[in-house]
């Protein structure tokens, strides 16, 4: 059983109250006093109970951070910014994974609360609307990534998606290719959606018409990636080009090419979003939309905790600018 400053205070002989100011080294405790309370504590192996500390003063020096898949290689790196940011200013982060599941991110955005984390950065999976964004919990200052919310005044830090989405579809209509499909989420007002609408910004700009077959949704996992590509290559009609809305289910989708005995891009182009680590693979060689994962997560945290610190209550929103980052998956071969 851990050791309590009422142990403590039994075997020395003192109050709780001399016991806690000895341990919290506040003034009124004689040094030989102190001393003893020190020395029995550090015999017991006494540690301090965060979260009673933290509920008289009326912080924990704790954050959380909710993402929605932790097997995408993208959102480690952002979370060793975020990480990074608050080890700087003496915070710790708590870390809660989604899966992409609705419910669950209710559910830890609720637990963060109870929990007293002093401030929460939300990387929020793919709501319908953002009307169902649970971002008004009360005093609690809340950071969202990767995802801004129309209709929610709150800071956010983002990649400008529908250029991303259009400096992509770009790419691949002017290498030649004469029809480009999609790959992603569809959702109004999440970055799937900004992406989309990217795309179909491009499309419209080169006069070249959107066709519904080569459209297709599914969330942002590789398997679907793969499905989705072998699903379209069996059915014998395919566009010579994909953009995909993040590099996982793009890797699923060049998979799914290469076991249709299709090449890429002799015949299926492939561009990604995110530009994590596996893309620039040379037996993978995708061309991407590259994030800067670990700053945007770092600037997450410094935003969330100066609000935390400095009581700032102005929202703060950068939108970053997109890279497209050129590779072999997207260039014709002469």
């Amino acid at each position: 059983m851990a050791t309590t400053i009422k142990d403590i205070a039994e075997e020395t002989g003192v109050s709780y109250a001399t016991v806690s100011r000895a341990l919290n080294n506040k003034y009124g405790v004689k040094a030989g006093t102190r001393e003893k309370i020190l020395a029995v504590a550090r015999a017991r192996g006494y540690t301090p109970n965060g979260v009673a500390r933290g509920l008289v003063r009326k912080q924990t020096h704790s954050i959380g951070l909710i993402i929605p898949d932790i097997s995408n290689p993208f959102f480690p790196q952002v979370a060793s910014g975020v990480e990074d940011g608050a080890k700087e200013k003496g915070y710790s982060v708590f870390l809660c994974n989604t899966n992409y599941e609705n419910d669950q991110e209710a559910r830890y955005l609720q637990l963060l609360i109870e929990k007293r984390v002093d401030g929460i950065i939300l990387a929020s999976g793919p709501w319908t609307s953002d009307a169902e964004i649970p971002l008004s919990m009360g005093s609690i200052p809340i950071v969202s990534l990767c995802t801004r919310f129309e209709s929610v005044n709150n800071s956010f830090v983002v990649i400008d998606d529908e250029r991303g989405g259009f400096i992509a579809t770009k790419h691949l209509i002017e290498q030649g290719y004469a029809t480009v499909g999609y790959i992603g989420t569809r959702g109004d007002g999440l970055s799937g959606g900004q992406r989309f609408k990217g795309y179909l910004q491009a499309l419209k700009k080169f006069n070249m018409p959107l066709d519904d077959r080569f459209v297709f949704s599914g969330d942002l996992k590789r398997e679907t990636g793969y499905k989705i590509t072998k699903r379209l290559i069996a059915g014998q009609e395919y566009p010579r080009a994909l953009f995909v809305e993040n590099d996982l289910m793009a890797l699923g989708a060049i998979q799914g090419i290469k076991e249709s005995g299709l090449g890429v891009p002799d015949d299926i182009a492939v561009v990604g979003f995110d530009d994590i680590a596996f893309a620039s693979f040379p037996e993978i060689g995708l061309t991407t939309v590259r994030q800067p994962k670990y700053e945007m997560g770092k600037l997450a945290a410094n935003i969330l905790l100066d609000n935390i610190i400095n009581s700032t209550r102005e929202p703060i929103k950068h939108i970053l600018e997109p890279e497209l980052v050129v590779r072999t998956s997207s260039c014709k071969q002469d």
